[in-house]
């Protein structure tokens, strides 16, 4: 294989002109290279060039791109009507649909028509590189790159090993997607590679709530932005649309061998059963108008003033104890004492006791102590807490004063108090640790490295952290983080049984402190 500095201006052949395509064609003829554009469909290559131009040309409008790196930009793709055009090609990027035979047959007419040194590219989000690369005489020269829409303006790439993908060409491909601008990572091909695997929990575990009427689809969105996703997860399956979501859930269950991790949801099928498909259907778990969603509001909310009749105990320790710590005071004026030792986080005031969830529900808690009023209030962000910001809530049907006092002390506290049905680890708490969960079986089975799912979760989907930095925060050191999560899951897991809440090796050696711990520059 040649050397990466040969390929910075190779000629660069992208077969499929849709979004994704013309998406590939316009980076990397931003980056030097000439490109040529293909698509079987008639002056579908063209009419992107156009598209494109018409693109850059706002983009120069606006003084974001020069006239002339716009014009340089234009001139270095061709648009082409057959494939043999494209013979001079050391790189081909096929964006074509997603089928495994088609892929296939695609690659084995370009192996006979590209020099021997050409690498095949694929941008499949989900079909295995090493069964495209299967049949071909060469499969060590197939790897995946696969891009997020959209590709000009989304960072991450996924460089996919296939079986027999040669690691030079992967590590050329690696630093071609840094020449280009993208921030790559190097996966190992199996069902979802980094991102769509990883991600499967944000979205599982909230139709999990629907399904059980824990919670509403806007409180459900409302909380996670409040923890810091940009969007909450039924407002991004309606953007995705339920059929592609559902889709891709589907074909990672299947290719897991039907693993229960990975189980669709009977919510989702009813929403893409019915057509209700999100936004390009105006109706999804919202409905679409002109302006946008109509998101209903969070209910309001009624307290009474806190009356703190003695002093409050503060129980746990780490950066939500010292928080909570902090605002009561700010609150009330009353006196804190602390109580580090105690194994939760939460408050208690007189017969009233106020607990950060560790997977239990509130009764299981409340049955310890039957002589208080118990209730529980979801994980949260000291970075990210600011007046108003939802917080999940749950409590005993046996303790409606519990309530009435956990949404006063809430409220007191600076957040909007959102009561749910009282389930294990409330709707933050039990995303974050399915999230880290995925991700530690990922690293685990040798798909990617810590830095890997850390950067692909940031990039990809555009996750506040990566899943590697939220079990560093978690607890703060690396134990009893992994200890915390993993109660979160054995909790869930001996609500719910079944495999769905197993817990990781990675996760679960890592808490009993059997091995080394987590490095933050781990790459």
């Amino acid at each position: 294989m040649n050397e990466v500095l040969s390929w910075t201006t190779a000629p660069v052949l992208v077969i499929g002109a849709g979004i994704m395509g013309a998406g590939i064609a316009q980076v990397a003829a931003q980056a030097g290279h000439p490109v040529f554009l293909f698509d079987l469909r008639e002056g579908a290559s063209s009419k992107a060039k156009q598209q494109l131009e018409m693109t850059l040309s706002g983009l120069v409008a606006k003084g974001r791109l020069s006239e002339e790196a716009a014009k340089q930009t234009v001139g270095r793709i061709t648009a082409i009507a057959s494939l043999e055009e494209a013979g001079s090609a050391l790189l081909a990027v096929e964006a074509i649909v997603e089928n495994l035979e088609a892929k296939r047959t695609l690659l084995r007419q370009l192996e006979e028509l590209l020099p021997s040194h050409a690498i095949l590219a694929t941008n499949t989000s989900s079909i295995s590189v090493t069964a495209i690369a299967n049949g071909l005489r060469h499969p060590e020269r197939v790897v995946g790159m696969h891009f997020f829409n959209p590709v000009p303006l989304m960072k991450l790439v996924e460089v996919v090993h296939g079986l027999q993908t040669q690691q030079q060409v992967a590590e050329t491909i690696f630093e071609l997607a840094k020449g280009w601008g993208k921030v790559p990572v190097h996966a190992k091909s199996t069902p979802g590679f980094i991102v769509n695997r990883i991600a499967r929990p944000f979205y599982a575990e909230a139709l999990a709530i629907l399904q059980e009427q824990g919670a509403q689809p806007h409180e459900i969105d409302a909380c996670l932005v409040a923890a810091g996703f940009r969007m909450g997860p039924c407002a991004l399956m309606d953007l995705i649309g339920h059929d592609t979501n559902f889709a891709v859930t589907q074909s990672v269950y299947a290719a897991n061998f039907f693993d229960k991790r990975f189980v669709p949801s009977i919510v989702q099928k009813e929403l893409v059963d019915g057509g209700l498909l999100g936004r390009k259907a105006g109706r999804g778990f919202y409905t679409y108008g002109p302006d946008g969603a109509a998101v209903p509001p969070l209910s309001a909310v009624e307290t009474r003033p806190v009356v703190v009749s003695r002093d409050v105990v503060v129980h746990g320790s780490g950066l939500q104890a010292d928080w909570l710590a902090n605002a009561v005071v700010a609150a009330t004026g009353g006196n804190v004492t602390r109580a580090p030792s105690s194994v939760t986080v939460g408050l208690v005031a007189g017969d009233f006791e106020l607990v950060m969830t560790d997977g239990r529900c509130a009764w299981e808690i409340s049955s310890a102590h039957p002589e208080r009023h118990v209730a529980v209030f979801d994980r949260f962000n000291p970075r990210l807490v600011e007046h108003g910001r939802p917080l999940p809530l749950a409590y005993t049907a046996a303790t409606a004063e519990g309530a009435e006092n956990a949404r006063s002390w809430l409220a007191a506290l600076g957040f909007h108090p959102v009561f749910m049905k009282d389930s294990p680890g409330l709707v933050v708490a039990r995303t974050i640790a399915m999230l880290a969960n995925e991700a530690a079986d990922a690293v685990t089975h040798g798909v990617c490295d810590e830095f890997g799912a850390d950067s692909a979760m940031k990039l990809g989907v555009n996750y506040p952290a990566g899943p590697f930095e939220w079990v560093r925060q978690w607890n703060g050191d690396l134990l009893s983080s992994c200890a915390g999560i993993a109660q979160v899951l054995d909790c869930l897991d001996a609500y719910y049984r079944g495999e769905r809440y197993r817990v990781s090796p990675w996760i679960r050696e890592r808490a009993a402190g059997a091995q080394p711990p987590l490095r933050k520059d781990a790459r």
